[in-house]
C-alpha cells in the first residue's frame, strides 16, 4: 500500500452540525467507559460524511471528542484507503480497474473519466465531479462498475458513463444498479436456468 498524506490545504477547524454531534454522543456512548476509542471509524466516516474528506481538523477534533492521541487517531484515518484525505468533489466517482473490470473495458471508463474530469485526483472547476481509481468493490459479474459516493453504476460503457456523469453534474435522478437491460446480476437476456421440463 502507498503512503496516504494529508492534503496540503487545511480549514482551520472543524465541527459536526449539530445533528451530527447528537449522533457522535450516541455512538460514543455504546462502548464502556475507557474504550470510547472504539468508535473512530464511525466518528472518522461520519466526519467524511459531512465534509466529504477528512481534514486534519477533523482528525483532531474527533480524537479529543474520544480522549484518545492525536497520532492513534491519524494511523487510522491514514491506513483505511475509503477515507479521502483531500477533497473530492460532489460526485465522487471510484472506478474499478481490477483484472474483471479491466478486461471488460475499465480502461475505456478511465478515458471518459480523464476526458471529462480530468487526472486522478483532480475536481472539475464547478466541483461537481472528481475520480479516483480504486480496487475491487465487490461487483465483478457486473462489471465494468463504478461507485459514486454510496451508490453503485454497474454494466457501463464508455457512452453509458459519460451520460451518467453529465446527468449527475446537471442535477438530473439517476437509476443506481446496472446501466443496461439487466436486473441485478442475473443473465442480460434474462433467466435461463431450469425453463425446460426435467
Amino acid at each position: 500500500m502507498s503512503v496516504r498524506r494529508l492534503h496540503a490545504d487545511q480549514p482551520d477547524s472543524f465541527a459536526f452540525s449539530d445533528e451530527n454531534a447528537s449522533w457522535a454522543s450516541g455512538q460514543i456512548a455504546k462502548f464502556p467507559e475507557g474504550r470510547q476509542a472504539s468508535a473512530i471509524i464511525a466518528l472518522l466516516w461520519q466526519a467524511q460524511k459531512q465534509e466529504g474528506w477528512l481534514s486534519e481538523p477533523a482528525i483532531r477534533t474527533i480524537a479529543d471528542m474520544l480522549d484518545m492521541p492525536h497520532i492513534r487517531a491519524m494511523e487510522v484515518a491514514t491506513f483505511y484507503t475509503m477515507f479521502n484525505l483531500s477533497p473530492v468533489g460532489e460526485h465522487f466517482v471510484q472506478l474499478c480497474g481490477t483484472t474483471p473490470c479491466w478486461l471488460r473495458g475499465a480502461d475505456d471508463l478511465k478515458s471518459v473519466c480523464r476526458n471529462v474530469i480530468g487526472e486522478p485526483g483532480d475536481i472539475t472547476e464547478d466541483g461537481k465531479l472528481s475520480w479516483l481509481e480504486v480496487e475491487c468493490l465487490g461487483a465483478c459479474v457486473n462489471a465494468p462498475m463504478v461507485q459514486i459516493n454510496d451508490d453503485f453504476y454497474e454494466d457501463l460503457t464508455a457512452a453509458s458513463l459519460e451520460q451518467l456523469l453529465q446527468d449527475l453534474r446537471d442535477g438530473k435522478t439517476v437509476a443506481t444498479g446496472p446501466q443496461n437491460s439487466r436486473h441485478g446480476s442475473e443473465p442480460e437476456g434474462g433467466l435461463t436456468v431450469l425453463k425446460g421440463e426435467q
